[in-house]
This record gives C-alpha cells, structure tokens and sequence, in this order.
C-alpha cells in the first residue's frame, strides 16, 4: 500500500484529529475527516465540497441531524437530555476508529489502482465518499447531497 502521504493530507489528518477532539469523541471518526476536508484553505476537495453546498458548517448541521435521527430511531430525542457541550481534552489523542481507517484503505487502494504517488487529499475525500453505510452517508443524504455525483466530479479533478 502507499505509505507516501502528501503533506497536504498530513494536515488534513492533524485536522481530522483537532475535529474530534474538539467534539469530546475518543476517536477520530470519517466524519472528522470530511470535516477537515471541508475546513482546510487551498484544498481542491475543500472546493469540490464547496461546489455541492457543503462548507465546514454545514457538514456540521447534517452530521448533527444524523445523530438527531439516530437518536430518534432508538426511541430518544436530543430534547430528552440537558446536554453539555463537550469537553475537550487537550493532551488526549482520538484513536483511529474504523471508519477511518478504511477512509485510509479506500484512498491508498484508489492511489494505487491510479498510479499516483502520493496520496492526496483528494484520494482521502473518495474514501469518505466511498463509504456505504455509516454517519457520512446518512449525513450527506440529510444534506441533500448526491454522493456518487459529488464522487465522480471529485474523480475528474484529481484525473
């Protein structure tokens, strides 16, 4: 597998990382790595993103509709709670759960199934839109996003 990350994905990653920290999760979920992805300045994913309505905020609002909803499905209501904001702990690291590791497998399979050298941002936000099942799906689709459409213009710009 590739194991030459472009720096610009590097950064992406110490992002993703400060996204869950600053959501008090324990682990860095795709979810922060779309985050990041739509939070970085130069960044072409940040663009493409852009291009269907989803800036830093709204990604936001749809993954909190998502956890709304998941929520209801199980019968609870965000209104049943007095929820604090989340705590944030500074020294703490998220671990990698699984849905972003395969983000990480999705974009180096993509990298290597293309021949490019490095993996670049780009790659990383085909691995979140690859995903099938999960938060980001769902999220987008709250969103009004049509994720194929979103994956095949993020495609033609890393081609």
């Amino acid at each position: 597998m590739v194991n030459r990350f472009a720096r610009a994905s590097r950064e992406v990653i110490v992002d993703a990382r400060a996204e869950a920290r600053a959501a008090g999760s324990p682990t860095l979920e795709a979810e922060h790595v779309l985050l990041a992805l739509s939070g970085r300045e130069g960044n072409v994913a940040r663009q493409i993103l852009a291009s269907a309505g989803l800036d830093h905020g709204r990604i936001q609002e749809a993954i909190q509709l998502e956890f709304a909803g998941s929520l209801r499905a199980a019968g609870v209501t965000v209104d049943d709670f007095d929820l604090p904001p989340a705590s944030i702990d500074p020294v703490r690291t998220p671990r990698w759960s699984e849905s972003s590791k395969l983000v990480i497998r999705r974009a180096q399979r993509i990298c290597v199934t293309r021949r490019d050298s490095h993996l670049e941002p780009m790659h990383l936000l085909l691995g979140v839109l690859d995903a099938k099942v999960g938060t980001v799906p769902r999220a987008l689709a709250l969103a009004g996003v049509d994720r194929a459409e979103l994956a095949r213009r993020a495609a033609r710009a890393l081609s």
